[in-house]
């Protein structure tokens, strides 16, 4: 069986009609009328192939076969058994009908999995509605946040879809927002730190930090909801954070240095009480790394860096969170004086 379309030649294996060199035979082709043609076997040849063009019409497309027969042979062989067959080529229009018809319905699916906008007003349309606009499955949760974010979801539906220049717009322009948005943060919280009288350190491991990093974790857990493995939370909060203290906070002081310079004077930051602080944070680290380790290689813990059983999973999340505060705490305490630390 052979389809009508890109259809140019025709290939038959004739091994099993002959067995002798150097043979004459005539093939007939048969579909509205008869043609005849001589093939001529050298010796050791197995296969021969014959060329049927196809006449386009203006006809209804419909099955059609032919005959290929194999007559008359010459040189003193004998043909087998079976020297005639037929080849039909079938009608795919139907089939592509169908195909058609089911695309539009299976796209439907595939764009509501695509995590990939097209156009700027794909982008709009799902920022101003609901749960992206699927209104039949949105719940009370999808209401509150779509209200408490629907400034910032506006905000970067201006960011290029990824369909633009194979996403390159996207992800440099996507830096330019975290960089312009962290500096906010970082300056919003440094006036709330000085309205209530913290010190700046204190003021950058708490306010600063939880402004960049609260969206980050709400991204790793979308990302740990969808993915297989923890692979793409954990690498989502590191890369973010990542991203917002090179990007968001190391630019405002490489502008700072740049203005300064031109100035012909030095741009300063004191050091203050980092050392002790990231002396506190490595250690934290540490504690943390050693949590992941174990709960990789301990059924207890489900054998796994995210999840497992509950309890388990309630004990390794209040870790977490204390060792946080402990880090506050700590450097707070030193930075009042309550810690005595000679960096």
């Amino acid at each position: 069986m052979l389809s009508k379309t890109g259809v140019r030649s025709l290939g038959i294996l004739l091994a099993q009609f002959f067995q002798n060199k150097n043979v004459k035979h005539n093939a007939v082709v048969i579909v509205n009328h008869t043609v005849e043609s001589e093939l001529v076997f050298e010796h050791g040849e197995i296969s021969k192939i014959i060329a049927i063009p196809f006449i386009k019409n203006r006809e209804a497309e419909k099955d059609e076969s032919f005959a290929v027969e194999l007559y008359n042979p010459t040189g003193g062989v004998q043909i087998g058994k079976h020297p005639k067959t037929v080849v039909t080529i079938i009608n795919d229009k139907d089939y592509k009908t169908m195909a058609n018809k089911m695309a539009p319905l299976v796209q439907g699916d595939i764009d509501k999995l695509s995590v990939t906008k097209t156009t700027w007003g794909q982008q709009f349309r799902e920022a101003m509605n609901v749960n992206g606009g699927d209104i039949e499955t949105a719940k009370l949760s999808h209401y509150i946040g779509h209200s408490l974010s629907f400034f910032w979801k506006v905000l970067f539906a201006f960011v290029p879809p990824t369909s633009i220049a194979g996403g390159w717009f996207t992800f440099f322009i996507s830096l330019f927002f975290i960089v312009i948005l962290t500096t906010i943060v970082g300056d919003v919280a440094a006036i709330l730190g000085c309205l209530v009288g913290l010190k700046d350190s204190i003021t950058a491991i708490s306010l600063v930090a939880l402004g960049t990093s609260f969206p980050d974790t709400f991204g790793s857990m979308i990302a740990a909801k969808k993915s297989k493995t923890a692979d793409d939370a954990i690498g989502s909060i590191v890369a973010s954070n990542s991203f917002s203290v090179f990007l968001g906070l190391g630019i405002p002081w490489l502008i700072a240095a740049v203005y300064w310079e031109s100035q012909n004077l030095p741009f300063t930051v004191q050091a203050g009480d980092l050392t002790f602080s990231v002396l506190v944070f490595s250690i934290c680290y540490v504690l943390g790394m050693i949590v992941l380790t174990f709960r990789r290689f301990l059924g207890i813990f489900g054998k796994a860096e995210l999840g497992g059983p509950t309890i388990a999973k309630y004990i390794c999340s209040i870790f977490f969170v204390l060792l946080w505060i402990g880090y506050l705490t700590l450097s707070g305490l030193q930075a009042y004086g309550h810690i005595k630390w000679q960096s």
